[in-house]
Parts: structure tokens; C-alpha cells; sequence
């Protein structure tokens, strides 16, 4: 057989789940398993700033012609001042969050064979398999306090002392995924002192800034660590805080040790994206260079950014005051940050919430808060009683 080797592929355990969610007649089901932001009506919107954008695209554009390997470099300066006050930072335009790993991920395998990745987990699914499929050694190291659900961050840094130089390491730019553990910047300064003396790479996963803390908050960190390495990757998504979610809008940024380095570095991305997807699509980057490069647009983003920033907190903050349900701690959610949490619950629990209840959530017992309605709220944590109860039985 041509193809005498494959073996079946087991299908992505999220993407499954929205196929049983929408094959679900039920009226009072929830969704808190897709990672996508929605509204209080279940919906997610389209910013009133991305459509008068591209109201303004369908009048303005006089082409369709190719933009290059490194897309619109003008949406990549105008996305690094506004995300992370940088001035003239190397980097280019990607196919979202997910094609900037992939692209990291492939340099830093190119640049030195046989080089590991530290990822601390759990973490997003796809880290994994990207590493992987790049040829990245990816060591593991085990984070979570089952008592707390939080991330021990000292563990990390001292797991970081048996790395090698040149060894990458994988940082969370804020609003973790799948915790929503948010570290201070005490962290920060800590995992440079590390990466810096053991002269390791850090590549950071920036996907939700806007939905934690605050705009620039969410990315103080990162700032802090490209002010005390020499070398830094970044990967960058505009799918949550934009809402261009199939639309794949993102970016890598790259510094090296010195002009020269980045230089090299860069030159190295672009053909290493030329021969992955030769060029990335040009309607949503354009979408968002519309809005940061005009006043009005990029007020009325910011604004319409605020609010779910907003309503992600009083969500927390509802849930959160229903405390102790049974061995599911409510009460930190209030601190945690962005549309993720992570519950202790058992498979068998998460099933009986799904075949019981109508509340579709991943095995991991990760949930979307963004998910859900204010009114949803009490509706759920009468599910988390009554499954406990049962399955305790």
C-alpha cells in the first residue's frame, strides 16, 4: 500500500466536542468548551470595529496582488507598538497564533539539532504536537497542585536548572490556557534571571492580551523579559482580542543578541514560511493594521475590548462566590485571569454533566468562563452539586 504505514488518527478531542454540542437539541445546553469569547446571548460578535474596517477594505483596496512571504509588515510595527510599546522589532505576519509556533518552533529545531523545549504542564493541547512535529525534544515538567488547581512556578524555575544552554523554554504571556493563572511579575523576573544565565531561549505564547489585567498589564511581562535576554521569540494571535478567529491573524516577533543575529533570524523565517504556506492571507492583518492605524477605530476596539475584559471578571467573580462544591474550589477563580479555569473533576463527572445536564466541557475539566451566561451561572453550580453527589453515591 502506498500509504501501508498511517495508522488511524484519533480526532482532536475539542473538535469532536463541538460536533456533539451542535447535534444536541436540548434549548438550555452550554458550551463551555470551544475557546472562543461570547456574549451574554450566546453569541460571538463581530467588533463594530472590525466591520466598519472592512466597509472601509471593500472601498479602499485597489488589489488583491501578493504581499510576500513576511506579509504586511506595517501591520507587524503597528500590532508590536500597540501590544508592547516596541519600535522597530523584527518579526512578520503568520497564520495566527498557531502558524507563529509552528514557525518558532521550526527555527529553533533548524538552528541546533536535537534541542529540547520546556513546557510546563498542562498546558494548550497543540503545544505539544507542534513541538513535535518540528522535531523539538519536548521535556515535561508536571505543574499543577491538585489541592489548589494552581501553578507551582517555583517548580518550573528550578526544573529550568537541568536545562542545557540553547534550550528553548515555552512562557504563557498571560491568561494561561487551560488554568487562567496569571503570574506577577516576580515570576517574570525570576525566569529571566534563569533563562539569561543559562543562557536558554524564550519563546512566549501570547494569545488573550486585553483579557486579563489589562492591555498593557497582560504584556508587562513579556516586556520585562525582552529587556533582560538577549534573545527572545514571541508569538502573537489577534483571534480573541480582535474576534478574527477564522479569519488566522498573527504574528512572530524575534530578537536576537544583536542587529546581525536578528537579522539572520528573521531571513530564516521568512523561508521557512515561504515553504510551509508560502504566504499568509492578507483580510485579517489588513483589518487589524485599518484599526490601529485610525484613532476612532482603534478607540471603539479598545472599548468593545474593555467590555469582555469586564464581563470575564464578573463572571469569575460569580462563580467565585459560590465557593466550596464539594472537592471544586470556586473561590479562586475570582483571581485567575482570561476566559480559562480548570476544574478537579473526574471524566465520569464531565460525561454525566454532558449526557445529564447539557453542559459540554473538555475531559481535562477545562472550562471556557466566556461560555457563559451571568444567569447560567447558578444553573451550573447546581450541575457541579448534583454530579458529585451522584457519582459519590
Amino acid at each position: 500500500m502506498a500509504f501501508g504505514d498511517l495508522s488511524p488518527v484519533t480526532s482532536d478531542p475539542v473538535l469532536a466536542l463541538m460536533g456533539r454540542f451542535r447535534a444536541d437539541v436540548r434549548p438550555r445546553k452550554m458550551d463551555l468548551g470551544v475557546g472562543v469569547y461570547r456574549d451574554p446571548q450566546g453569541n460571538t460578535p463581530v467588533f463594530a470595529a472590525v466591520k466598519a474596517a472592512e466597509q472601509h477594505l471593500a472601498g479602499a483596496q485597489s488589489t488583491k496582488s501578493y504581499l510576500g512571504s513576511e506579509g504586511d509588515p506595517e501591520f507587524v510595527q503597528l500590532l508590536a507598538a500597540e501590544a508592547f510599546a516596541w519600535t522597530g522589532v523584527a518579526g512578520l505576519q503568520t497564520v495566527g497564533g498557531t502558524g507563529a509556533l509552528r514557525l518558532a518552533a521550526d527555527l529553533l529545531a533548524r538552528s541546533q539539532p536535537g534541542r529540547r523545549i520546556w513546557l510546563g504542564t498542562p498546558t494548550w493541547p497543540n503545544h505539544g504536537p507542534i513541538f513535535a512535529a518540528s522535531r523539538l525534544e519536548v521535556a515535561i515538567v508536571d505543574l499543577l497542585d491538585p489541592s489548589t488547581q494552581q501553578y507551582r512556578h517555583d517548580v518550573f524555575l528550578h526544573a529550568l536548572g537541568g536545562a542545557a544552554a540553547g534550550d528553548a523554554v515555552l512562557l504563557h504571556g498571560c491568561c494561561h490556557n487551560p488554568t487562567g493563572v496569571q503570574p506577577d511579575l516576580s515570576f517574570w523576573e525570576a525566569a529571566a534571571e534563569v533563562i539569561a544565565a543559562r543562557g536558554l531561549v524564550p519563546l512566549v505564547d501570547i494569545a488573550y492580551q486585553g483579557l486579563g489585567r489589562g492591555w498593557l498589564e497582560d504584556s508587562a511581562g513579556l516586556r520585562l523579559l525582552a529587556r533582560r535576554v538577549p534573545r527572545l521569540l514571541a508569538a502573537y494571535s489577534c483571534d480573541k482580542n480582535f474576534g478574527l478567529y477564522r479569519d488566522r491573524v498573527g504574528a512572530l516577533f524575534v530578537t536576537g543578541a544583536n542587529p546581525g543575529e536578528t537579522n539572520l533570524l528573521l531571513g530564516h523565517l521568512v523561508a521557512l514560511a515561504r515553504a510551509n504556506y508560502s504566504m499568509p492571507p492578507d483580510h485579517g492583518a489588513a483589518v487589524v493594521h485599518s484599526i490601529l492605524a485610525d484613532a476612532d477605530l482603534g478607540r471603539s476596539w479598545r472599548a468593545e475590548l474593555d467590555g469582555m475584559r469586564t464581563r470575564i471578571r464578573h463572571l469569575r467573580a460569580a462563580l467565585a462566590r459560590h465557593g466550596r462544591i464539594g472537592a471544586v474550589d470556586l473561590g479562586p477563580l475570582a483571581d485567575g485571569q482570561g476566559m480559562f479555569a480548570l476544574l478537579p473533576l473526574s471524566v465520569a463527572q464531565i460525561d454525566m454533566l454532558q449526557s445529564e445536564h447539557g453542559i459540554y466541557m473538555a475531559h481535562s475539566g477545562r472550562i471556557n468562563i466566556a461560555g457563559l451566561a451571568e444567569e447560567q451561572v447558578d444553573r451550573f453550580v447546581d450541575a457541579l452539586t448534583a454530579v458529585q453527589h451522584k457519582n459519590a453515591a
